[in-house]
Parts: C-alpha cells; sequence; structure tokens
C-alpha cells in the first residue's frame, strides 16, 4: 500500500509493446532444458564449426578493439560487396550499398523503422518468421498477410494473392527465400510477380535471404530481377551460411538511398557491430571467394543429406513430412496421427517424446490458423547423432500408441 492508501500499480508499457509475448524460440528451447529433450525446434547447428571458422575467430580478436565504423569494418563491407556484386552483375560500393547490422534481424528491424509510417501496410507471406509482423507493429504499421499454399508436399507462394494484397497504402511488401518455415525457394516468375506488384505500388521491397547458400535447388536472389534493384534490400548474415548464429553479424544491401535510410536509423539502435566478429567474418567470406564456393557445396551436400535423414525419420514415425527445397527445416503435419492441434501437440511432444518442435501456428495470423492446424516445424541443421535419437525416441512414442508421458 501506498501513503495516502492506495494500491500501487506498475507503470503502463508503451503501446508498441503491450500484450507482446515472449518469442515462441524462447519457449521452446526453455522447454527443452526443463525437459532434458532434443531441440529440433530452434533453427542453429549443434556441432562445433570448422578449424577455418574458429581460427577467423581467434584472429580477430587480435589488435584494435574499439567502435568499428558505424557502417562496417571496411573489409567486411568490402568482402560483401565483391560476393553481392559479382552474384548481381553489378559493381556496389563497400560505403554507400552495404550496411553491416546486429545479425539479419536487426537488419530487418532498421529496416522497418526506416521506411514505415503509422498507418503504412506492409504485406508479408504467411507463414512468417515470427519477428516480421511485431517489427512493423513497432513502427506503427499494418500488417497484411498473405497465405501460401501448399501443393502436394511443396509450399508455393500464391501470386495472385500477393498481387491483390499490394495495394495504394502499401509501403513495404516482406518476403523470405529460401523461405523460413516451408522450404520453400521462390522461383523467377515468383519473384517476378512480387517485384511487379512492389513497383505498381511504388512500395519498397525487403527480402530475407539469410539462407542464401542453403538452397537444395537452384536459387535466385530477387535483386537481380529486371526492375527489382533499384526498390529492394536484401538483407542476410553470417550466422546460417558458416553455423555461427551465435555470432549476430548481418548486413543489409540495395541502392544507396535506401541503405542510407536504413543506416540513419542503425545509428541509433546499436551504432556499430562487435569489432573482432567483423574481422571474422571478413576473413571468412575471403576465404569463400577464394575457394569458388566449394566450402558452400559442402554445407549444402550435407544439410540436404540431414534433411532426407530427418524426413525420414518424421515418415516412420507417422507424420506427413513435406519437401523443403532449402534451409534448415521440414514441415511435418501430425493430423493423420489424430492430433488436430499443432500447439497442442509441440508442448506435450518434449514430456511424451523427448523431442522439441515448434508449432506453425506461431508462424501464421489469427485469421489463417486453419492454415497450418497439426503441422509442427522440425529443424534438421543437427547432428547425425541428434537426428538419430529423435528417431530413436519419435518410435518408442509411436510404439505407446502416441500416449502422453
Amino acid at each position: 500500500m501506498s501513503a495516502d492508501g492506495a494500491t500501487p500499480t506498475r507503470p503502463r508499457d508503451a503501446a508498441r509493446v503491450a500484450g507482446m509475448g515472449e518469442t515462441v524460440f524462447a519457449t521452446y528451447s526453455a522447454l527443452a532444458r526443463a525437459t532434458n529433450a532434443i531441440n529440433l525446434g530452434q533453427g542453429f547447428p549443434d556441432d562445433a564449426p570448422d578449424g577455418a571458422v574458429l581460427e577467423a575467430l581467434r584472429a580477430g580478436a587480435d589488435g584494435h578493439q574499439q567502435y568499428a565504423p558505424m557502417p562496417g569494418d571496411p573489409n567486411l563491407t568490402g568482402a560483401i560487396a565483391r560476393a553481392l556484386g559479382g552474384a548481381l552483375a553489378r559493381d556496389l560500393d563497400p560505403l554507400a550499398n552495404v550496411q553491416v547490422t546486429v545479425g539479419a534481424t536487426e537488419g530487418l528491424f532498421a529496416s522497418v523503422q526506416a521506411l514505415v509510417d503509422p498507418g503504412d501496410e506492409v504485406v508479408i507471406v504467411e507463414p512468417w518468421y515470427d519477428a516480421y509482423p511485431e517489427m512493423v507493429r513497432m513502427a506503427g504499421g499494418r500488417v497484411v498477410g498473405v497465405p501460401m499454399r501448399l501443393e502436394g508436399a511443396r509450399w508455393r507462394l500464391d501470386r495472385a494473392a500477393l498481387t491483390a494484397a499490394v495495394g495504394p497504402r502499401t509501403r513495404l511488401v516482406m518476403v523470405n527465400t529460401p523461405h523460413n518455415p516451408t522450404g520453400a525457394v521462390y522461383d523467377d516468375d515468383d519473384l517476378d510477380a512480387i517485384v511487379a506488384a512492389a513497383a505498381r505500388a511504388d512500395a519498397v521491397v525487403l527480402s530475407d535471404e539469410v539462407y542464401e547458400h542453403l538452397a537444395f535447388v537452384p536459387f535466385t536472389r530477387l535483386a537481380s530481377r529486371p526492375g527489382a534493384w533499384e526498390r529492394t534490400l536484401t538483407v542476410s548474415s553470417i550466422g546460417k551460411s558458416f553455423g555461427v548464429t551465435g555470432w549476430k553479424v548481418g548486413w543489409v544491401s540495395g541502392p544507396d538511398d535506401l541503405v542510407g535510410a536504413v543506416r540513419a536509423a542503425h545509428q541509433w539502435i546499436p551504432f556499430a557491430v562487435a569489432t573482432p566478429l567483423q574481422r571474422a567474418c571478413a576473413t571468412l567470406l575471403e576465404g569463400v571467394a577464394s575457394d569458388g564456393g566449394a566450402s558452400f557445396a559442402r554445407l549444402r551436400a550435407s544439410l540436404e543429406r540431414r534433411r532426407d535423414l530427418l524426413t525420414a525419420v518424421l515418415t516412420d514415425t507417422g507424420f506427413t513430412a513435406h519437401h523443403a527445397d532449402g534451409g534448415y527445416f521440414v514441415v511435418a503435419d501430425a493430423t493423420a496421427l489424430g492430433f488436430g492441434d499443432g500447439e497442442a501437440l509441440a508442448r506435450a511432444l518434449p514430456a511424451a517424446a523427448g523431442v522439441v518442435a515448434i508449432p506453425m501456428r506461431a508462424f501464421v495470423s489469427g485469421e489463417h490458423c486453419a492454415l497450418v492446424d497439426g503441422m509442427l516445424r522440425f529443424a534438421f541443421c543437427k547432428g547425425d547423432d541428434a537426428i538419430a535419437e529423435a528417431g530413436v525416441r519419435l518410435r518408442a512414442w509411436r510404439d505407446r500408441g502416441f500416449a502422453a508421458a
């Protein structure tokens, strides 16, 4: 009680975060730890990076340890500009066309803050990475969801639905390829439909391409398509490509006016990114340039093999596993097992089977929950031993008649 006898109240939250809950990844990773379950929920590798990665990190810790330049360490921005410029057949200026960020997440957040005003509409494809809509809401924007469609075992962009969703109030179109969580890789016709829709509304395209080197089918960068460069910001990071998600070093690239807007926001968020990590990232990218991409090819082959291992485990358990053409994840439907509520299953599975997965409901708006009822997202970016043990546990759960713990 206060001195005047009134019950004290806590200060109110700002509207931009009021009602905002914990991210699903924190929730299920904590559940994995609490139940000693195998964590096939959060997308991070569980094996150590190779020696070249660790050596780059050690070398990056030598010398100057103060703030890096706000746009990014020149060695890193130069390596990014050369790599992306070569892929786009375009000369990129390391300063004007690249901004280093604290992982792809900060790059996306800074881009949204730089471009979206209260009341602006942002079109996002569903299922989505769960941070996308929250970023838009924090900027005061309005989320317009466009559901993907399932064709056989593969998820596809609904081009007609996306075109219809983009209108005069659209400021931003957010897309992700290779796509998390479905594993879809957009083809050239998909990308051209996105660019055309954005052009009609004079909107910017924000293309999240963090899995750019992890596509098992031909992959095209959105910014390479006709008419795309001038209105496209591309976001990527070091974490997925080198299995170091904890480094949190990403970047935004695009035309100088759009990158300049992102930089204006970035300077007030972290200002700069960790100096030794930027040095290490520059070394790794330069190494890939010298090996002709062979290290990325080996990584893709390893992940594709693990995808097939996990898909076989899920199918043998009785799930209907959808096909992933890239990324870290397989979406599996448990409806045939008698579980129509994927969220309830995800919460029960750690204790019942000793395995953690993420409910697909976390990646859609309320109006599109029916799109993913009974579905879970499983990560295959884990070691062979973890996938094999998950198979043992899931089959044992099946043999118990899918009983709860």
